[in-house]
Formats: structure tokens, C-alpha cells, sequence
């Protein structure tokens, strides 16, 4: 790969993962706000789970368009690769400034909500589960905001990785 082939796959690269970072920040968002409608945390759900479908476009359209239809299995992991790096920094940085100056808690009293809720009261006595829950509740609400934004930039990272490699196979093309 010369120098300009490289800068072009960095370029296009960040131009599609911009898109994807928006599509998991909205998912995030409908997930967030679905804590209390049931409908849009489904929509945000559906929208993760489509992500890698949207990415895998979006590698086929690099290839068609940028590289005249021919994409070999190591650029198309690359581009995969960086697509997903550059969008889990985009959202690791949505989550840590939502975290530090939206959620007060938002998310935290949802989940505490929830678990008081006389049905989910009955299941966590039921299989002793009560001084486990109430421990994971101090550590989540003790947790910085910056833990988090870090925690899902790696698993995101770590899964785009693993995505990377039949995104790659199933869009090469000689």
C-alpha cells in the first residue's frame, strides 16, 4: 500500500466510522431514554445489533467506489479495523460527557428502580441474590464516568476487531 493509498483508507475511514459512532450514539441515546418505554430501548437495541450490517456497507462502498471494486481481505480488515477504532472513540467520548454532565444518576436510579419492583424483589430473594445486587449498585454508582467511556471503548474495540474479520471475507473482492 503506497502512502496516498494509506491516507485515503485513513480518510474514508473516518468519514464512515463518524457515521457509525453517530448510529451508536443514537442507539445509546434510545437505549437511555427506553429505560422507561420499553419501545425505544427496543429501537436502540435494533440499531446495535444492525451496526455491523451498516459497516460492512459501508466497506463495500469503499471498495466500490474508492478502489474501482477490488478490495483485498488485508485492506478490507484494515478499513474495517480503523472504521470501528475511530467510531469507538467517537462514542467513548459521547459516553464520558454524558456520563459526567448529563446522567446524575439517570441510569443508576432506573436500574434501582427496577430492582424494587415487587416481581424482580421476589426473583433476587429467591436466589439470594440481594447483598450481591446491592454491592454491584454501590460499585456502578461509585464508578467514574471516564471508567465507563474506557470500559466500552475497549469492549468496542475488542468486538469491532473480531467483527473486522468476516466484514473483510465477505466483502474482498480480486
Amino acid at each position: 500500500m503506497t502512502p496516498e493509498e494509506y491516507k485515503q483508507l485513513k480518510a474514508f475511514a473516518r468519514i464512515d466510522s463518524a457515521l457509525l459512532g453517530v448510529m451508536w450514539i443514537i442507539s445509546f441515546a434510545c437505549y437511555v431514554i427506553g429505560m422507561s418505554n420499553p419501545m425505544l430501548m427496543m429501537g436502540g437495541l435494533l440499531i446495535a445489533v444492525c451496526s455491523p450490517f451498516f459497516a460492512a456497507s459501508r466497506v463495500r462502498k469503499f471498495r466500490d467506489y474508492a478502489r474501482d471494486g477490488v478490495l483485498s481481505f488485508k485492506r478490507g480488515m484494515a478499513y474495517t479495523i480503523l472504521l470501528f477504532f475511530y467510531a469507538a472513540l467517537l462514542f467513548a467520548v459521547a459516553q464520558y460527557v454524558y456520563f459526567e454532565f448529563i446522567d446524575n444518576g439517570h441510569i443508576m436510579n432506573q436500574i434501582a428502580s427496577m430492582m424494587n419492583e415487587p416481581q424482580n424483589q421476589k426473583i433476587i430473594e429467591a436466589y439470594g441474590l440481594k447483598q450481591s445486587m446491592d454491592e454491584s449498585l454501590k460499585i456502578m454508582s461509585q464508578t467514574r464516568a471516564i471508567d465507563y467511556a474506557l470500559n466500552y471503548l475497549s469492549v468496542n474495540l475488542i468486538i469491532g476487531t473480531v467483527l473486522s474479520l468476516p466484514i473483510a471475507a465477505a466483502v474482498k473482492k480480486s
